[in-house]
């Protein structure tokens, strides 16, 4: 998994089965909201 900032967004690059990336970009206020869900899943 791989992410960086670029620019004004975030951009998050989680590799998938068959070789492929999921490309996804957020802002400041997503990367926050997706931060809290994942902490409530991993602990």
């Amino acid at each position: 998994m791989e992410v960086t900032k670029e620019g004004r967004g975030i951009v998050m690059r989680v590799p998938v089965d068959g070789g492929g990336r999921l490309v996804v970009e957020l802002n400041a206020e997503e990367a926050t909201a997706l931060l809290t869900e994942l902490k409530t899943v991993v602990g």
